[in-house]
């Protein structure tokens, strides 16, 4: 494949025994371990200014010797081993709750900690396996809220969750809130900024044992709306995300304990939404689990 960057998105999906029996044949490809199958994928040569699409199939796929793409096809096929202890052979559902007076869906609904504790509850018994809670709103236009204040909105809620059978996500960009949450409870890191805003933040992920959730976000939620803009969004956000999953295992977070969000809305037109949405399958390329909302 010579010295250009390799990208794979699978296309041409089958799910449950249609899928089991193309897999047998060798006509198709696990995704990502679970009950869907691809027939074909296209593969993409280049980078974000310039690149090369062709389509391969499954099978040729399975035989390639280039070892970049052998990688490639690994990352794509291999199962997940769990996330924070959750099963993902099939997908789970995150449970979103904004203690904060301006988020931009439910600002001021909950940002009482009784109030809060009760909807995370709700959702946990409605099937979220995860209950993510929040303190400073990351819409577009926000301010960045003080770490003191961001704790004071969390912690209570955090505590008073103590005993629930969803796991528990703390969503902040502070380092301070994180080891806070840590301590409350909460076994995920969910980061807007990828741990770029607060680098301190991975060092709590590495001494707290938390497991990740890195975004993709273009500049700051003050004025990423402004005019957000890219070559290709689907190869500029894998290519960060890549670099950030990178730099997690390099500082001792095992990719195992990774996951990663293509961050819709976050610095992205609605063209740019849904161009990630159609590429969709090109992020299992990453070889962690991926998180959509």
């Amino acid at each position: 494949m010579g010295d250009q960057k390799l990208y794979l998105r699978p296309i041409g999906f089958l799910y449950g025994p249609p899928a089991d029996a193309a897999v047998e044949d060798g006509l198709a490809l696990p995704l990502a371990g679970g009950p869907i199958a691809f027939t074909e994928a296209v593969l993409i040569e280049g980078d974000p200014a310039r690149s090369q699409r062709r389509l391969i199939t499954a099978s040729a796929l399975a035989e390639v010797a280039d070892a970049d793409l052998a990688n490639l096809r690994v990352r794509v096929t291999g199962p997940r081993p769990p996330f924070a202890g959750l099963d993902l052979s099939r997908p789970v559902l995150m449970g979103i709750v904004n203690v904060t007076p301006d988020s931009f869906s439910d600002g001021g609904l909950y940002d009482q900690t009784e109030g809060a504790a009760a909807h995370a509850a709700e959702l946990a018994s409605d099937g979220a396996a995860i209950v993510d809670i929040g303190g400073e709103s990351t819409r577009p236009g926000a301010d960045t809220v003080a770490d003191d204040d961001e704790l004071s909105r969390v912690v209570p809620v955090l505590k008073a969750l103590k005993g629930s059978p969803a796991v528990i996500s703390i969503d902040t960009r502070k380092s301070t809130v994180a080891r806070a949450a840590a301590r409350a409870g909460a076994k995920i890191l969910n980061d807007v900024s990828a741990l770029t805003y607060d680098p301190a933040c991975l060092d709590v992920a590495v001494e707290e044992g938390l497991d990740l959730v890195l975004m993709h976000a273009q500049g700051e939620p003050k004025t990423m709306q402004d005019n957000p803009t890219y070559d290709d969004v689907a190869l500029e956000v894998f290519d960060y995300l890549e670099e950030r999953i990178a730099a997690c295992e390099a500082a001792g977070v095992p990719r195992a304990r990774i996951a990663a969000d293509p961050g819709l809305g976050f610095g992205k037109t609605l063209a740019h939404n849904l161009a990630l949405l159609a590429n969709i399958s090109l992020f299992h390329g990453l070889g962690v689990p991926l998180l959509i909302g």
